[in-house]
């Protein structure tokens, strides 16, 4: 095979070692390889990057191993074209597994340009990858404690959940406190609901009398404890993102007119994708990227089902969220679309299908520059009916004895 880069380095990367491969032009036509070890601490790192310019590397590859790989990558990025290159498209030969050979094996593919490089961001925009990701854990960790709460109250005969919505409310709050202050009296804690809940202070009263002793009332106090402090951290973050995503204000108010798309979804898409749709050549390279795109297994002549693809398991989870908040929006086209593929492929695949219109819109949105623009829901249905039509006027022609080919009008 030709060798499409002359001077280039795999690297087979551990938590603590990074091996290095070397591959440069030799005398008579012959590829020269060179093997180094070095260790994964940021003054080895240092010598790596320096032993790779004295070679003349002018470009590395890696594979992208847990998070093992980032600060290699963030080394060498300053100094060397630097590839993260996806693990299932460089395993090699079964059987003949080493970390050298893995490196050698890198270099070889890579020399020869039979691999290609996965997206890693630039600074600005992995900073904003942390915050919201982190988000997202801040609020995995909310829900979590809330479930414990509830058990636990189960567990003391607290029937509070049975009557109010959100257990963790303003007005469930400042009873449970007074639970772990030591008040008993369920109409005295009944009295402290707020707003609309006032109006069950009866069922309040039955619902807070139980067995609740002394260690229920320490579990309960720091659970509480726990959840305020999530609350605060959310707010800290939410203002500093806020901060962070000024550059990106108008991106933002785009993505936000897509029905069912708040400003978490739109911050989560923007710290995911950069906002710069010119790194994917089309709406379908992005939707396989993210994973809301079909995967294909095909043998023998037959296509087989094999779900969606693996992608941006982050991203996917706040898209399929915004097709779930677009479900319940009224006269639009995605909650046409949701309905309509619910009752034919149930919840989780209208789910996903709706999250890939979204990123298909909120990718056309950005590349022209302008708002979405909903096509109603009564599009699906006229649409429908006008393939169904033409279908029907080209079998009826077919009959005759004719060769139909259709020529639509632009």
């Amino acid at each position: 095979m030709d060798v499409v880069f002359d001077r280039v380095a795999g690297l087979d990367v551990g938590k603590k070692i990074v091996v290095v491969c070397v591959r440069t032009p030799g005398p008579g036509g012959k590829r020269v390889s060179e093997t180094r070890t070095f260790r994964t601490m940021t003054r080895s790192l240092g010598l790596m990057a320096d032993w790779l310019a004295e070679c003349g590397v002018k470009l590395a590859a890696m594979e992208s191993t847990a998070t093992y790989w980032k600060p290699v990558f963030y080394c060498l990025e300053e100094q060397v074209e630097t590839w993260l290159l996806n693990a299932a498209h460089t395993k090699a030969v079964a059987g003949r597994k080493s970390d050298v050979r893995d490196a050698e094996w890198i270099a070889q593919l890579l020399e020869h340009g039979l691999v290609r490089p996965s997206f890693v961001p630039p600074p600005p925009i992995r900073q904003l990858r942390n915050l919201t990701r982190y988000r997202v854990q801040l609020q995995g960790d909310r829900t979590r404690d809330a479930g414990r709460l509830e058990k636990l109250l189960e567990d003391a005969s607290i029937k509070l959940s049975a009557v109010a919505s959100n257990i963790v409310g303003a007005s469930s709050r400042a009873m449970l406190g007074a639970l772990v202050a030591g008040e008993r009296d369920g109409a005295v804690m009944a009295d402290l609901a707020r707003s609309k809940l006032r109006r069950k202070i009866p069922e309040l009263a039955e619902a807070l009398t139980g067995r609740f002793d002394d260690h229920h009332a320490l579990l309960v106090g720091q659970l509480l404890a726990r959840i305020a402090a999530t609350e605060q951290a959310l707010v800290d973050l939410d203002a500093h993102l806020a901060d962070l995503m000024i550059p990106w204000a108008h991106e933002l108010e785009l993505l936000q007119t897509i029905p069912g798309v708040g400003v978490h979804v739109a911050q989560a898409f923007i710290a995911e994708t950069s906002g710069d749709m010119s790194r994917f050549p089309s709406p379908a390279h992005l939707a396989a990227w993210v994973g809301v795109a079909p995967a294909m297994h095909e043998s023998a002549g037959r296509r087989q089902p094999a779900g969606t693809r693996h992608g941006n398991k982050f991203l996917t989870a706040m898209l399929v969220e915004a097709a779930q908040s677009a479900s319940r929006t009224k006269d639009t086209y995605l909650a046409a679309q949701f309905a309509r593929l619910t009752s034919r492929r149930g919840h989780n695949r209208a789910a996903v299908a709706v999250a890939h219109s979204i990123l298909v819109s909120a990718y056309w949105m950005l590349v022209r520059d302008e708002p979405y623009r909903d096509l109603g829901p009564g599009w699906l249905d006229q649409h429908a009916r006008t393939e169904a039509h033409t279908r029907h006027l080209i079998a009826q022609l077919e009959h005759l004895g004719h060769t139909v080919v259709l020529d639509p009008v632009a």
